[in-house]
């Protein structure tokens, strides 16, 4: 593969919107792209779509809000993001989010960029730009097999009880 197929599929991959927990997310930078370094992801999210308390193994993130106010909890330290704010959470150390208005525009950045495999593994691709939905809540077999899934492939560990 050259380097203009290679370019031309992560643009590809880029261009799709996915639904994702009531909300929808479009990839602007795939790993692809940058050879595993990285991926971006420009994310648009409901109230209760945020992902419970859990540590990164391997990936640092660092998230920039265009819309929204987010409030982050990075080892104990709340930060309330406003549009325009920006936030890193570097890997081991355990945060989660909560969006404190309707919905909440985030650029997520991870690095390096596997972790985008979950998002696109647990999202369904759109046609076009999807409508915003209250998410609805995984049944157990869903939390059994994304807790595992998330642990053995993402070295992603939830910390709920």
């Amino acid at each position: 593969m050259n380097v203009n197929e290679l370019l031309q599929g992560a643009t590809n991959i880029a261009a799709a919107y996915r639904s994702y927990h009531g909300g929808y997310f479009k990839t602007l930078i795939s790993p692809e792209q940058t050879d595993g370094r990285l991926a971006m992801l420009d994310m648009v999210l409901p109230k209760g779509a945020e992902p419970p308390p859990h540590i990164h193994e391997k990936e640092d993130e660092t998230f920039y809000i265009v819309e929204g106010i987010v409030e982050f909890v990075i080892n104990g330290t709340t930060h309330t993001l406003l549009p325009g704010s920006a936030l890193f959470a570097p890997r081991q150390i355990p945060h989660y989010f909560k969006i404190m208005t309707d919905t909440a525009q985030i650029i997520t950045i991870m690095t390096p960029g596997d972790l985008w495999n979950y998002f696109v593994e647990f999202s369904k691709p759109c046609a076009a730009v999807p409508e915003i939905t209250s998410p609805e809540p995984p049944t157990a077999e869903q939390i059994r097999y994304m807790v595992e899934r998330l642990s053995s492939r993402y070295h992603l560990n939830l910390l709920i009880k």
